[in-house]
């Protein structure tokens, strides 16, 4: 599956009723919202849970379509944003990961 396909099929459940700003907004909360939920199943270690990778898989799943409806909102294809960021991982590290780079970006790398 392409995140095109994945963004079309995530927005049919969509709140329809919720104008273009109001969905940006509902994914801006709903991604923090779901960070906070992989937060805790980690923090919950320290209380003697196990961590369950099936929890956490759905958990970011639920990223994924918080992220394809702030896209929709704005019109953006999900596989244009995947594409800009591996060109713009790829001019940061053309050989790979290394701290050099991480530490000292060229102007303008955001």
């Amino acid at each position: 599956m392409t995140f095109n396909e994945y963004q079309g099929l995530a927005a049919r459940t969509i709140n329809t009723r919720l104008h273009c700003h109001e969905k940006e907004e509902h994914a801006l909360h709903g991604m923090v919202s779901e960070i906070g939920e992989l937060h805790g199943l980690y923090q919950k270690i320290y209380q003697g849970h196990r961590l369950d990778e099936g929890h956490l898989k759905k958990e970011l799943g639920d990223l994924l379509w918080f992220i394809a409806e702030y896209c929709t909102a704005h019109a953006w294809d999900m596989d244009d944003i995947a594409a800009m960021n591996i060109e713009k991982l790829q001019a940061r590290y053309p050989d790979g990961f290394d701290s050099e780079h991480s530490l000292h970006r060229k102007e303008g790398d955001i």
